[in-house]
């Protein structure tokens, strides 16, 4: 068995020992008007108490359905359709309601992937969390509140007491992620099942959250069930690792072994279109001369035009600043109890200067300020000090249709494409609406950039006429590209645009976006956590924390000698930065 990278390795499994799960042949269909559809076809694997197990493959390959079915949470018309689910030697699936219900959480915790969509808008965190814990029976009444602020601070909110009577819109992307990680921790259960449990974090947050992890696992014998797109965190945090395609399991075994050594043709794929390898390409051709190891490449790597693209930045010439923005801060007023409010300056007095047709980076940690930045630049809130200027043109007056004509130049890909996708339009009417917002072509002019873009972002025309509840994380991600896409701007605002997706969708969206830089001189604002995505898009990087931006450099400065602590720790905490995948 491969051992962590990270963790002390776990004492070995007697042969005699039950598994803690045990998944047999799993069949999982879905009902729909054409009868039963298969999303997962005879899935077996096997975890022991203490292990670590991730599971990887693209969208929509029956990852997140296949734990799902584990605590009977399937969406929808989903259902179990063959095989068993075998925890501590019950089979879950011949469970009734009330017993599965006592399974989950108490003995299961599950941290989902999207925490919008699993926080409730109208409660408060600390109220959200305080009732999970008094479900499971963990505390009650005033021991539950010091429990809630406690896993909490586990989970990475070390101002925890502070922001308990705060809502889900007042918290990033990332400390909602860690809210939704604290739940699922709460009882400390036997078995957690993390669905991308930090896909929106930063990479320092993410380190400090997976060696929380890493410790429950080794304390108390709880065993994680992860779902994950990053290579990087599978082979530093799984022992053992299924490759998941098409609803069936294509290669499983010691995570190490499969990523250094992949056997089966779409493993090699993942494994060769992970970001990280293109980073490691790009240094190979500035150091020509070097073993650049270049067989760790072949096998169809995605990432040709992004290579192309790093390689030719140093080369282009100065353009002029197509984005301007000066000595910008946002001050929001937090309700503290009755009339009592305090003052939070999410942005301070930020500074930076965007050329034309180039990529400037965003990165912080969560909380930083980095998403804050891009609605004050889509003008979605207003700017306290400070001003922004695009082509020229002060953004904090526009009115009426100069705004209108300004929402046309500059476009976002939010965060978080569940609830930046509205449940009741139909794909096709989700992007074709920007279309139809400003009076662009006829109805069938429409249609036909609307199959235009859904090629362009790799999903088949019938997609159309599916719901976003019908799709993946990352086929969401994908549309809401499209619908980014669809009036073709001059500067799109991408927040954390490809953190959803799995690598070689990422590849595809990442070649699409510099595709489109090239052949339109598009502009780009791209905040991201992932510095090997940064690495392969970006011309130039701001470095946020707490509101300020401490570093701003080239990408080339930036990765090859960071002035500040800070940023040498975003680069150390890279998960896998020094696994040597597919040699």
């Amino acid at each position: 068995m491969s051992q962590l990278v990270t963790e002390p390795a776990p004492q070995s499994k007697d042969v005699t020992e039950q598994p803690l799960l045990q998944i047999r042949n799993l069949e999982v269909g879905f009902r729909t008007q054409r009868g039963l559809v298969p999303a997962v076809r005879g899935v077996d694997l096997t975890l022991y108490a203490g292990q670590t197990l991730a599971i990887v493959g693209e969208s929509g390959s029956g990852k997140t359905t296949t734990a799902q079915s584990v605590i009977d949470l399937l969406p929808g018309t989903g259902q179990v359709t063959g095989g068993e689910i075998l925890f501590e030697g019950r089979d879950l699936t011949k469970l009734s309601q009330r017993e599965i219900t006592d399974v989950r959480g108490r003995l299961i915790g599950y941290v989902p992937q999207d925490p919008m969509s699993n926080l409730n808008p109208v409660w408060n965190i600390g109220f959200q969390v305080e009732e999970a814990i008094k479900a499971n029976n963990v505390a009650q009444g005033k021991e539950a509140r010091k429990r809630t602020i406690q896993v909490l601070q586990e989970a990475g909110l070390s101002d925890a007491a502070e922001r308990l009577k705060q809502y889900p819109h007042q918290f990033s992307g990332g400390m909602r992620q860690r809210v939704l990680i604290g739940i699922g921790l709460s009882s400390r259960p036997k078995l957690l099942i993390a669905d991308e449990p930090t896909s929106a974090l930063d990479v320092t947050v993410q380190r400090q959250i997976l060696d929380h992890l890493g410790t429950l696992t080794r304390d108390y014998g709880t065993s994680v069930l992860f779902i994950t797109h990053d290579l990087g965190l599978a082979a530093e945090r799984a022992e053992q690792l299924v490759v998941m395609y098409k609803g069936k399991v294509v290669e499983s075994g010691p995570s190490q072994e499969i990523l250094a050594n992949p056997q089966h043709p779409y493993t090699q794929r993942l494994v060769s279109a992970a970001p990280s390898l293109a980073s490691r390409r790009i240094q190979s051709k500035k150091h020509a001369g070097e073993d650049s190891g270049s067989h760790i490449f072949a096998g169809g790597s995605l990432d040709e035009t992004l290579i192309a693209r790093a390689v030719e930045r140093e080369e282009a010439a100065p353009a002029k600043d197509l984005i301007s923005v000066e000595n910008v801060s946002k001050v929001y007023r937090i309700r503290q109890g009755g009339f009592k409010s305090t003052e939070l300056r999410a942005v301070d007095d930020v500074s930076f200067g965007i050329q034309r047709g180039t990529t400037m980076a965003l990165v912080g940690e969560s909380g930083s300020g980095k998403s804050t930045v891009a609605k004050l630049m889509l003008q979605l809130e207003d700017i306290t000090t400070g001003r922004i200027e695009i082509d020229g043109q002060n953004v904090a007056g526009l009115k009426g249709a100069e705004l209108l004509k300004f929402r046309r130049r500059v476009q976002p890909v939010f965060q978080d494409p569940y609830g930046s996708l509205d449940p009741q339009y139909s794909v096709g009417n989700t992007i074709a609406e920007p279309l139809l917002a400003h009076g662009v072509g006829t109805a069938r002019e429409r249609q036909a950039r609307v199959l235009e873009l859904l090629d362009q972002v790799s999903l088949p025309a019938a997609t159309r006429y599916r719901y976003p509840s019908e799709l993946s994380g990352g086929q969401r991600q994908r549309i809401a590209v499209a619908r980014a896409l669809a009036l073709k701007p001059d500067v799109l605002v991408l927040d954390e645009a490809v953190s959803a997706l799995d690598v070689l969708v990422q590849g595809q969206i990442l070649n699409l976006l510099t595709e489109l830089q090239t052949e339109l001189g598009l502009t780009y604002l791209f905040i991201t956590h992932d510095l090997a995505v940064v690495r392969l898009i970006a011309d130039n990087v701001c470095v946020m924390k707490k509101g300020k931006i401490i570093e701003s450099a080239t990408t080339d400065e930036v990765f090859d000698n960071p002035r500040e602590s800070y940023t040498q720790e975003l680069l150390a905490a890279i998960p896998g930065g020094d696994f040597v995948f597919g040699r």
